[in-house]
């Protein structure tokens, strides 16, 4: 017992006198490793008698606890100090120059959706957001989505294993169209709202990802039709690509949140391996590219908002903000947009002084 307590004093001894973390580490191992005199000593209870084991056991045990907290102690001082001296050494003086390059830079994405509320601001139109995470009522069901839909399958959309308090579904949103329904059931009709955001669905190659942008537009009025819906989309197109020549074509499609509902596809053509929207779309060397869908709201998701669809019409649409974005700045590939490459964001970025105006010009960098 006294050799123990001799063992126990130089360990305790050598513990305080540890100046840094790999001498605290030694003088551990040395206690309580493997082959430490602590584990020795426990091993030497099986040979021992009854009464020397009842005696010796809560002794070596006492010891290896006392030591355990001091090696605790130690260490938390020694890490408290070795941060102190990094941040002391560490500091950044406040006083020096701005480098002569500024680094960093707005991502196109962001940019675009500057741009986007700029031109549709200056349409009338507000900026409405919602949550990211949504429950299928406001996502689906709201929206005229029947309960058999293929959206709601697990493999195009992210589920949750919770539900809310009413016992509906949690997903992250396939689109920012739950931000309308909130919408008008918060500030009722009229509205004339844009939505961008982020949305979520399980697609993955070089022009979908799981994670993508959208922009949603609603109009909620009274005798709103679809030449209402071609006139905003036209002069918004002309305003974001700065040209005139920008042509349209509505062709008749099916949503269940719009009857009649409508692809919107616009004119272009190709020139030097890129796709430059503009021009008529049958005509020579020129073709036509859906940009997104539109629509005259259903009659049931206007019930569903809590209007009347007999007093309230409007129109929505919805457009892809990585696409246009691509289209506009010539990108090829969106997954690189969400792989964080510092030349791509170099190459493609913005400076923070590019602030999208109609009189300058949306797109205009200084």
């Amino acid at each position: 017992m006294s050799e123990l307590h001799n063992q126990k004093a130089a360990a305790l001894a050598a513990i305080a006198a540890a100046s840094d973390l790999t001498a605290l580490e030694e003088t551990r191992l040395a206690a309580l490793g493997k082959k430490g005199w602590v584990s020795l000593a426990l091993k030497t209870l099986g040979q021992m008698s009854p009464e020397e084991r009842a005696a010796a056991a809560p002794a070596i045990q006492a010891a290896r606890a006392e030591i355990a907290d001091a090696l605790d102690a130690k260490k938390a001082a020694l890490e408290a100090a070795e941060l102190a001296a990094r941040l002391a050494s560490e500091t950044v003086d406040l006083t020096l120059p701005t480098p002569a390059q500024p680094k960093g830079s707005v991502h196109p994405v962001s940019q675009v959706m500057d741009e986007l509320a700029e031109i549709f601001a200056d349409l009338g139109f507000a900026v409405a957001t919602g949550p990211e995470i949504e429950d299928d009522w406001h996502n689906f069901t709201a929206l005229n989505m029947d309960e058999t839909h293929p959206a709601r399958a697990m493999h195009d959309t992210f589920y949750f294993s919770d539900k809310t308090a009413d016992g509906k579904d949690v997903l992250l949103r396939t689109h920012t169209s739950p931000v309308q329904i909130r919408s008008m059931l918060d500030q009722g009709a009229p509205i004339r709202i844009i939505a961008p955001g982020r949305v979520y669905r399980s697609d993955s190659d070089a022009t979908h990802t799981p994670m993508f942008h959208q922009v949603e537009g609603l109009v909620i009025d009274r005798d709103i039709h679809l030449g209402h819906l071609k006139w905003t989309l036209e002069t918004f197109f002309k305003a974001f690509f700065e040209r005139e020549d920008i042509t349209l074509r509505l062709r008749p499609s099916y949503f269940p949140f719009t009857e009649p509902s409508v692809e919107v596809d616009v004119g272009y053509s190709t020139e030097g391996g890129r796709r430059v929207v503009g021009g008529h779309g049958d005509a020579p060397g020129h073709a036509w590219m859906e940009l997104g869908g539109s629509g005259m709201v259903n009659a049931r998701v206007l019930e569903f908002a809590g209007l009347d669809p007999k007093e309230w019409q409007g129109f929505a649409f919805g457009l892809g903000i990585d696409r246009i974005a691509m289209l506009k700045y010539g990108m090829n590939d969106l997954r690189a947009f969400f792989d964080g490459d510092p030349r791509w964001l170099a190459h493609y970025g913005f400076s923070p002084f590019d602030q999208p105006t109609l009189s300058a010009g949306v797109g205009a960098r200084a």
